[in-house]
């Protein structure tokens, strides 16, 4: 006896069509996107005109040079990498105290990269209280 089968046919996609339309949708993005050119911009910083405020004696105080090399406290680190100024700021953190201040001295020609890691290494460290030196206009007292 003749076995009868009934065949199921296999369900499959054409995925042709829709690798055509995908390129399709992936050309006309391509083509209107605006690309934005950015520029370099000339800036002239503020300089702070204010009294100071007083200070307490629970101050940290990393300086940046031209080169990006800090300096905690007066004694430069021995590199400009993050972990050093990290484990360096805990350290100083614990030397003056939970509620210390920090005060970012940079040269006017440092990079910001440089500001940006000082900064960034004593939220690490758990310092909130930053201040950033900046100097007075010229012919003003302070």
């Amino acid at each position: 006896m003749a076995k009868k089968h009934r065949g199921r046919h296999e369900a499959s996609v054409e995925l042709t069509p829709l690798i055509d339309v995908v390129f399709l949708l992936l050309i006309f993005f391509m083509v209107s996107t605006e690309f934005i050119r950015e520029t370099e911009l000339k800036i002239d910083l503020p300089e702070a005109s204010g009294n100071p405020p007083q200070t307490p004696d629970e101050v940290i105080e990393v300086t940046v040079d031209r080169a990006g090399d800090y300096a905690v406290n007066g004694k430069l680190l021995l590199n400009n990498e993050i972990e050093t100024l990290v484990r360096t700021l805990s350290e100083a953190k614990l030397r003056y105290g939970a509620d210390s201040r920090l005060i970012i001295t940079a040269d006017a020609n440092t990079a910001h990269q440089a500001v940006v890691r000082a900064m960034d290494a004593a939220g690490q460290v758990g310092l909130v209280h930053i201040s950033i030196t900046t100097k007075h206009p010229e012919g003003q007292e302070p």
